[in-house]
């Protein structure tokens, strides 16, 4: 016994900086291995505990991140402060008029709404038309069936696209009622095939236009039809040669920077009323879709979704940590007889729990690093999986930010793992412990 004594280092009272020296010692950090590798399948079953919650809570932030950046690319591009407006059938008996009427916008409410609406930022009409089929777009041999709409140049501002060839519809297209048109991307596929178009003509719905742009979407939505297969005619061009008189079909606009959508749409919604002899008690006679609204609820879906990953991957993480727990407390149970002798020898409390801490951090975070990289190389290989073209789940990846937190975390998780064993271990009385057999 005297021997196994002697073979024990003395504990002395030392500075704070020879502490701080002996912390980063080679020779304990090799006996806090050895004590982990001394019961390798143990040690394995612990740290699997540790290592599984990670990998679930990277995997499933990975994925939470990846889907809110799908969204945020559908919603590219498209002025997220805007409101639409259709009209529907009334509701409500008015001024003479049945419930059940139908009627329209006109060009004469723009000039009133833009006067009397001071938040207003952008507003363009729209009218739609062609696409049911029956081969409506025709350049020579080749033709397909294709949305026709007609729109003003501020709808570009609302629903923005990239220009691959040639402009937008402008001010002077408008005001001159010019035979031009701005086709899709699909649409210049099938009938240009590569060619330059811009100062070529197609005929749309049987009159011929001069193409003057090509246009992509640059976001996944889209109102009233997919841009790639649209052709934009200007808006009063549309009503005139498609004898289409002074209707609207659909209202866009957006609300000036600072302001709330919802002011834009009920003033709007007020006036449109108040302009067709509409109840002011019927609720759908005037359909409105608030883009605003719309991504407030996509925003709070993400923040939801996040809350319920964390919460679900930290508990799965203090399971783990409850294991490492279990085990330190087998080990200190164990290793009686050498707390004690190192108690006898002039071992202080902080030395006996710095070692039962130590152990427990280090296991722990050799597991949470080993799942954090298995994390990281599954969600890598997902990406990639996924890089073509435009996907709802886009770039599944985890911050830096949250891979140090994520270290943090492990590294709190064996402090908690270890701190009931380092209790235990400082209870043990040397004498008690030299004499356990």
């Amino acid at each position: 016994m005297q021997q196994q004594i002697n073979n024990y280092p003395r504990y002395k009272k030392v500075p704070f900086w020879r502490r701080l020296r002996l912390a980063f010692d080679a020779d304990r950090w090799q006996e806090i291995w050895m004590t982990i590798t001394s019961n390798k399948s143990r040690s394995f079953l612990t740290a699997f505990g540790v290592f599984w919650g990670i990998l679930m809570l990277v995997l499933m932030v990975g994925a939470g991140k990846a889907l809110e950046t799908g969204i945020m690319s559908q919603m590219e591009g498209f002025a997220t402060n805007s409101v639409f407006f259709m009209a529907e059938r009334t509701t409500e008996p008015y001024k003479g008029f049945r419930k059940g009427r139908v009627w329209n916008m006109t060009n004469s409410d723009l000039p009133i709404i833009r006067q009397r609406v001071e938040e207003l930022q952008y507003i363009s009409p729209v009218l739609f038309g062609g696409g049911s089929g029956d081969e409506n777009v025709v350049r020579g041999e080749k033709s397909g069936s294709y949305l026709v709409k007609g729109c003003y140049p501020e709808y570009d501002l609302i629903e923005k696209s990239k220009m691959l060839y040639g402009r937008y519809v402008n001010d002077i297209d408008i005001a001159e009622k010019r035979k031009v048109c701005i086709i899709g991307e699909r649409v210049y596929e099938v009938l240009f095939h590569g060619e330059d178009p811009v100062g070529k003509a197609i005929r749309v719905n049987g009159i011929y236009f001069q193409v003057i742009g090509v246009a992509r979407s640059t976001s996944g939505a889209s109102i009233g039809g997919d841009t790639s297969e649209t052709v934009v005619l200007p808006f009063t061009t549309m009503q005139q040669a498609f004898n289409q008189g002074n209707i609207i079909h659909f209202l866009a606009a957006t609300a000036k920077p600072g302001v709330a959508v919802k002011i834009v749409q009920d003033k709007i919604t007020v006036i449109l009323k108040q302009q067709h002899q509409i109840s002011p008690d019927d609720k759908s006679a005037v359909f409105s879709m608030n883009i605003e609204e719309q991504f407030k609820m996509f925003n709070y879906l993400g923040i939801g979704i996040a809350a319920l990953i964390w919460i679900v991957g930290l508990g799965t993480l203090l399971a783990g940590a409850i294991g490492v727990s279990n085990i330190m407390l087998v080990t200190v149970r164990e290793r009686t007889k050498e707390i004690g002798i190192r108690r006898a020898l002039g071992a202080t409390p902080n030395n006996i729990i710095g070692q039962i801490l130590s152990e427990s951090i280090v296991l722990t975070v050799l597991a949470g690093i080993g799942g954090i990289m298995l994390g990281v190389g599954l969600l890598s290989a997902v990406g990639v999986a996924l890089s073509q073209g435009d996907q709802f789940f886009k770039d599944p990846q985890i911050s830096f930010s949250m891979a140090v937190g994520s270290l943090v975390i492990l590294i709190i998780i064996g402090i908690l793992a270890g701190l009931f064993p380092a209790q235990r271990a400082m209870m043990i009385k040397p004498v008690e412990a030299i004499a356990e057999e």
